[in-house]
């Protein structure tokens, strides 16, 4: 056993076994993918929005495409 591990029983802390290590990476994985998710949907109902509110005071229909793409112009690649 190396001096760290020493130090730490000795302590009376344990260490994570495996499987307790793997479990805690998965919850931590599942809560980060339902937060990008969540925040996938919110940015998706705000482009939505915005290309609603567009369309709602298009003049020009012919033109609605073009407003739309230029909303943000440094998206455009």
């Amino acid at each position: 056993m190396n001096d760290f591990k020493k130090n730490l029983f000795s302590q009376g802390q344990t260490l994570f076994t495996q499987n307790e290590f793997n479990q805690a990476i998965s919850e931590v994985r599942e809560e980060i993918v339902n937060m990008a998710i969540q925040a996938t949907h919110m940015a998706v109902a705000m482009e939505r929005e915005a290309c609603a509110t567009l369309a709602d005071n298009c003049l020009d229909i012919e033109k609605l495409g073009e407003q739309i793409r230029n909303r943000i112009p440094a998206q455009r690649q």
